[in-house]
């Protein structure tokens, strides 16, 4: 009987144990697809969640594009930014780059982009202006935007034939003004005035004092500019020749102010170099900073 006991406690015993590893192995196992079921469901919802983020309404919007690599990036007439575009809640960015050695982009990795079947991303030649005035043609893409901000795979070749992995980003989407009715110059009562403009155009080195004083007289809008150079002899607006107001101290002229809020082409003739030349500009006058000087 007792021999009977001791072995019932054996057996008892051994159950327990058993029992006891089961539960643990048992714990593990539940603990392991838990982890792997959340991965599964975190990834596609993380991107999905990105993507959910980054929609805007559809219209046009200025936006920054950047790379992974100073070899890779929009051209720098582009100041770092492309077109994206949004329609029907889909992004795509357009971007001029700094040449034509790149022939294709591709939205993801290198190695699936070689993979038969691969819709690549094609070229467009886009015209670039530099802030001298000239011009080069280049290769341009509409590259789609799955999100803002977060990076996203994006490889490319040039003219060897090799794929490379990048990652890029785009962000601060601005959007683009709509085209606005030309503001009434005779809006402005008869006084003088201060407006902030914006020149470009030349070499870069010569420069335009902002702000500019304004002088309305019946309607006739006029500004008074001040070159950064003394060696300004006549100014073009409009096929008309204007000469200095001055004759000490920098170039200044006083020329008709034809448009507000858009580029308005002038012609500056400098007497700095071995023979005079004209260089042409284009001076923006900012209607939203006019300020009346109290007389």
């Amino acid at each position: 009987m007792k021999n009977k006991i001791v072995g019932m406690k054996k057996w008892t015993a051994a159950f327990c144990v058993m029992l006891l590893a089961g539960t643990l192995l048992s714990g593990c196992g539940q603990k392991g697809n838990t982890a792997d079921t959340t991965a599964e469901a975190t990834t596609p919802a993380t991107a999905e969640a990105k993507k959910s983020e980054a929609q805007l309404p559809d219209g046009t919007y200025t936006a920054e594009f950047h790379t992974d690599s100073s070899m890779f990036h929009v051209n720098e007439a582009c100041d770092g930014k492309g077109t994206l575009t949004v329609e029907n809640g889909e992004m795509t960015i357009h971007i001029s780059l700094t040449s034509k050695n790149i022939q294709n982009l591709y939205p993801g990795l290198a190695e699936d982009a070689k993979k038969e079947g691969a819709v690549l991303l094609n070229p467009v030649v886009d015209t670039v202006e530099y802030s001298d005035g000239t011009t080069e043609e280049v290769n341009g893409f509409d590259v789609p935007v799955p999100w803002l901000t977060e990076e996203f795979d994006l490889a490319l070749v040039g003219t060897k034939g090799t794929w490379y992995d990048h990652k890029v980003s785009v962000s601060n989407p601005e959007p683009v003004d709509k085209e606005t009715p030309e503001q009434n110059l005779t809006d402005l009562s008869d006084g003088t005035y201060q407006i902030d403009l914006t020149m470009e155009g030349g070499s870069g080195k010569a420069t335009v004092q902002s702000p500019a004083n304004l002088t309305v007289t019946q309607g006739k809008v006029t500004a008074t500019i001040e070159w950064s150079s003394p060696n300004y002899d006549y100014m073009v607006v409009d096929g008309e020749k204007y000469l200095p107001v001055n004759q000490d101290g920098n170039s200044m002229f006083e020329i008709p102010v034809t448009a507000f809020d858009k580029p308005v082409t002038v012609i500056g003739d400098t007497v700095a170099m071995s023979k005079p030349h004209e260089v042409e500009y284009t001076i923006t006058f900012h209607s939203d900073t006019i300020k009346r000087i109290e007389e």
